[in-house]
């Protein structure tokens, strides 16, 4: 049991950390958003990069921060049938949910994604917009950072969910919020 504690201690503060970091990244969509429009319409010019960056940022905001919505239970889920189950029921969905749907469809995107972010690494992938973002590669990358970060989400979710089948039902995840 002190096994599967010290993995919540591990992975849940770096799906925390890795969330409040990405989450600055949303006043950076709107800031950038505000100057593309700013720049467009007052001083009638516009830059396609700066364009790019605030779609680069919405991305890595959404994929960095899978594992931060995972671990605050904001994905989507049945909540009219998994809010009303016992501890021990929802314990078990977590358990074969993740183990069942999440690693399986996590371990597609990583396999299947790996010649696609290969290839940009290895050509220094740039935009196709004249004047676009460089680096296409770090974009692309994050797709694995999508899959690290709910990956360990997960292996929480099965920790937390051993241990209150095991008794520990102080560990069981707070859904009063959700």
């Amino acid at each position: 049991m002190a096994f599967l504690a010290g993995i919540l201690r591990v992975v849940e503060p770096i799906n925390e950390w890795l969330g409040r970091v990405v989450m600055w990244l949303s006043l950076g969509i709107v800031l950038v958003c505000f100057a593309t429009v700013y720049m467009r319409y007052a001083l009638g010019t516009g830059e396609p990069w700066v364009q790019e960056l605030y779609v680069w940022m919405h991305a890595i905001v959404f994929l960095a921060g899978a594992g931060y919505t995972l671990l605050h239970g904001g994905h989507v889920r049945v909540d009219l049938i998994y809010g009303n189950m016992s501890l021990r029921g929802r314990a078990l969905v977590d358990v074969f949910g993740t183990l069942i749907l999440l690693w399986p469809f996590a371990a597609v995107i990583a396999y299947e994604s790996v010649p696609m972010v290969a290839l940009s690494w290895m050509n220094n992938e740039v935009s196709q917009q004249p004047g676009g973002m460089p680096n296409i590669w770090f974009l692309k990358s994050m797709l694995h950072v999508f899959c690290a970060a709910i990956f360990l989400q997960g292996l929480a979710m099965i920790a937390r969910g051993l241990l209150v089948l095991g008794g520990r039902t102080e560990f069981a995840p707070n859904t009063s919020t959700h």
